[in-house]
């Protein structure tokens, strides 16, 4: 592998290939190498950010792209018709007004005239309306279709119902007005404006070059930074778009590495090699010795993990099992392992949205739980068959999934085999056919309990446990268009208590917090509990202070 320049450390795909000690003693060369160089090297690149994404996103085609890695790199390359602000509400962004019309069935969002492809090429209301009926066309295979399914028709297309893209509630009247009918009044429809499934994308590229449309040399991008290097399985690099719109980012290009292991990614950090680091980067030990630095912040994050079934395989076609595994349990266990300040949930919705209940789901129960295995047939866990649980390759994933593996089986009999697959395998194993079990998260797209109970109705793409209720969806339905917002969180509320307590395709473990790193140089990182980090408002700035060299 060649290593350039001020990059000769992060090694993230030739690392795949080694030992652990062995890429240890490599590091360790380089930085004493570094150190004997008679030029001395700056703690920081003047402009320059560099982060860790932790592995390569799977894809940057934000319609078929499901997963925050991605999220992560599209949400700096593109904007949509608003955008969020830290607080969590909608500003114009590519929409610089919108009128809300017919009772909140009607949206007209009236672009601003100064929009520019990073080919120079103006940004109309057309590329909106193609991007929608494109992320709703069965063709695509969209599993974010359902993002738009309040729209007029929406889901009889995506299903295939109807045939033809001409009845969508979705028009581009001029250039620079954007008409959305919805079938129903939607509350939560303008956060789905500022997400990355609804921005607007360009027909000539995606049709010229396939597959290839989002390679750096055909990618075009109307956000504040553009696409200039993919160098897959290890960086990518973007740099600030002269022509945005909005102000110019101060930081000229942002590094983004993909360094797998979180010990090696937080000694690059510590040796001034990475400026910013998150949870992808930060073991827990890391986070025991760092936790006083200035450096260092903790905050809660409306992200939820859990463990699924796959209800069409057995053991977990019978319900019991399912409730048995749930109340076996101990969720306490998880912040203790971790450390990392996350809390215990047995709900689905979290405490920071309408419809959340404490009592929404199981509580832990060993013996109750040891009572239903064995009204299933399988006393003590005998004659119980050995369950798959597949996880992703993270160190902290692991820790959680052996404590679950530990307290199945003392407190259940059950065998369970944990599978690790790296990233993007893992996702396409669970998109094509989960394994019984899988370790899963979900991160809210908005602000609104529908972010997360939508998730487990029928029509969904991201429902990966095959579970499905005609009423858990009827109540979904309804709260969708409730406009009276204590009646909306009680059907929320009673969607929870089918989909945790009765049901349990699913079994909240804990709520995430977000633990990052930022060098003092650095500044403008964007904190708030959907997590989106947009950087286009970060300096890494040449203060005196640090303008001192590592010799």
């Amino acid at each position: 592998m060649r290593i350039i320049g001020d990059d000769r450390y992060l090694i993230s795909a030739f690392a795949k290939r080694l030992g652990h000690c062995f890429l240890a003693m490599l590091l360790l060369i380089s930085v004493l190498s570094l150190s004997a160089c008679s030029r001395p090297r700056s703690r920081f690149e003047t402009g320059v950010l560099r982060v860790n994404l932790g592995t390569e996103p799977p894809g940057l085609d934000w319609h078929t792209a499901t997963d925050s890695t991605s999220f992560d790199v599209v949400s700096n390359l593109m904007v949509g018709l608003t955008q969020y602000t830290n607080k969590l509400t909608c500003a114009p962004s590519c929409a610089k007004s919108w009128e809300i019309l017919d009772g909140g069935r009607r949206y007209v969002f009236h672009l601003r005239d100064d929009l520019r492809w990073t080919d120079g090429k103006p940004v109309t209301a057309y590329d909106f309306e193609y991007a929608w009926k494109r992320l709703l066309n069965p063709v695509t295979a969209a599993q974010y279709a359902f993002f738009l399914y309040d729209v007029v028709n929406a889901r009889e297309y995506n299903t295939g119902k109807l045939k033809s893209a001409d009845t969508l509630g979705i028009k581009a009247v001029d250039d620079h007005t954007f008409e959305v009918r919805l079938r129903k009044p939607a509350a939560y429809f303008i956060y789905l404006t500022a997400f990355c499934v609804s921005f607007p994308m360009r027909k000539d590229v995606v049709e010229n070059w396939g597959d290839r449309w989002t390679e750096p040399e055909h990618f075009v991008t109307n956000g504040p930074f553009k696409l200039t290097k993919w160098q897959h399985e290890y960086k990518m690099e973007l740099a600030a778009n002269e022509s945005y719109f909005d102000r110019v980012p101060q930081v000229k290009l942002i590094k983004m590495f993909m360094v797998p292991e979180a010990s090696t990614a937080f000694a690059l950090y510590e040796n001034d090699e990475l400026d910013f680091i998150d949870n992808r980067s930060f073991a827990t030990p890391d986070v025991e010795r760092y936790r006083n630095s200035p450096e260092y912040k903790n905050f809660p994050l409306l992200r939820a993990n859990y463990l699924a079934f796959n209800v069409t395989k057995k053991p977990f076609t019978d319900v019991r099992i399912r409730k048995a595994v749930a109340m076996a349990i101990d969720r306490s266990i998880f912040p203790r392992i971790l450390r990392r300040g996350e809390r215990p949930a047995t709900s689905w919705i979290p405490p920071a949205l309408p419809g959340y209940s404490p009592d929404s789901g199981t509580k832990f129960d060993p013996a109750a739980a040891r009572a239903l295995l064995a009204e299933a047939g399988y006393p003590g866990g005998k004659g119980l068959p050995k369950a798959e649980l597949l996880y992703p390759n993270r160190d902290d994933v692991r820790l959680t999934v052996e404590a679950t593996q530990d307290q199945l089986k003392r407190n259940l009999g059950m065998e369970i085999e944990l599978v690790n697959q790296e990233w993007k395998v893992y996702l396409a194993t669970v998109r094509k056919d989960a394994p019984p079990m899988f370790r899963n998260s979900w991160g809210a797209d908005f602000p609104d309990p529908e972010t997360f109970m939508n998730l487990f109705t029928k029509d969904c793409g991201n429902n990966d446990t095959k579970w499905s209720d005609p009423r858990y969806d009827a109540l979904i339905e309804a709260a969708q268009g409730e406009l009276n917002a204590a009646k909306r969180a009680d059907l929320y509320r009673q969607a929870d208590v089918m989909l945790c307590r009765e049901a349990v395709p699913i079994v909240p473990t804990f709520l995430a917090t977000q633990n990052i790193m930022i060098k003092p140089w650095v500044t403008g990182i964007a904190i708030n509990p959907l997590d989106l980090q947009f950087f286009k408002d970060v300096v890494v700035s040449d203060t005196e202070a640090n303008q001192r060299e590592i010799r």
